[in-house]
């Protein structure tokens, strides 16, 4: 698992969760500091993946200062410590850099349609000066750098996105939230691709322009919400999950009013990543999905 790196993770937990790292802890290659990316640290190592800032909008839009601060403060000082220890730093950007997208699918050339003022923008902008700040660095301090743009993973957590909000809600027999009329599209990646895509970009030897990291399944967030209700349904046939308590009905999809800003569609152009760093999606929606809904479904009974 650790490639014979010994890692160590720096967390504030903000909007992650302990138990998602607990059962490495007194793995011999692994060590965990709670603290924050916005306060200097002095570490010694050779490589940094600087993963630091809530991706949901419900969790960054909880405080946009804070999420201000941890792109660039954050950012700043991630880089400053690859400068004094000559470490290979990856920035883990996003496909929000990209706005509402006139262009589709969206290219590393494009220069995003992006509201500097919204509700959003605490998160788009705030990477936006990551990626500059960090290409800052690599031209005036010669930082060796490297920045991926994510799309839409799910599988790692319930964080208040797409996949992990309708998973969790059909587990339960809640409704599942689309907000507006549903039509909106997004592409989705299981988080084990989004691993191995992170790791072949850090080893390559590319680092002039950011990589598009993300799936081409396209799809509207409605046929989306329809996929994860057939899954569950389909998973709780075959005794894989547990069914819902006695007199629960199934979750139905329940429109909501629209949101400021929500990207209308999203899918990667992928040519950089597969003629740079040799990636391509393997893991189909579908198996990600169960996966996703399996694990779920366990930590669900756990909380129960």
């Amino acid at each position: 698992m650790f490639l014979g790196h010994d890692v160590v993770v720096l967390d504030s937990f903000f909007s992650g969760n302990k138990t998602t790292l607990s059962h490495w802890v007194g793995h011999p290659n692994f060590e965990l500091i709670r603290g924050d990316v916005v306060e200097p640290i002095l570490l010694e190592v050779d490589q940094i993946y600087h993963l630091a800032c809530p991706a949901s909008p419900k969790a960054y839009q909880l405080n946009a200062v804070k999420t201000l601060k941890t792109s660039f403060v954050g950012t700043l000082n991630m880089l400053g410590l690859a400068k004094r220890t000559k470490a290979r730093f990856l920035l883990s950007s996003t496909s929000e850099v990209y706005g509402s997208p006139t262009v589709h699918p969206q290219p590393e050339s494009y220069w995003g349609n992006v509201n500097p003022n919204g509700p959003r923008a605490c998160y788009d902008e705030g990477k936006r000066v990551a990626e500059a700040l960090t290409y800052g660095y690599a031209r005036q301090d010669g930082v060796d750098v490297r920045v991926a743009r994510i799309f839409n993973c799910f599988g790692d957590t319930d964080d208040g996105r797409l996949v992990s909000n309708f998973a969790v809600a059909a587990l339960r027999g809640e409704p599942l939230q689309v907000y507006g009329d549903g039509q909106a599209t997004r592409s989705l990646m299981f988080v084990h691709d989004l691993v191995t895509g992170l790791i072949d970009l850090m080893e390559s030897s590319h680092s002039l322009t950011p990589v598009n990291i993300g799936s081409s399944d396209e799809g509207t967030v409605l046929s989306w919400a329809e996929e994860i209700l057939s899954t569950v349904r389909e998973l709780r046939a075959a005794g894989e999950i547990a069914p819902l308590p006695a007199g629960t009905p199934e979750s139905k999809v329940e429109f909501v009013p629209a949101v400021v800003d929500d990207p209308p569609r999203r899918r990667p152009d992928t040519t950089l990543a597969k003629e740079v760093i040799g990636w391509d999606p393997r893991w189909t929606v579908k198996a990600g999905l169960e996966e996703t809904v399996r694990y779920f479904a366990a930590q669900l009974e756990m909380a129960d």
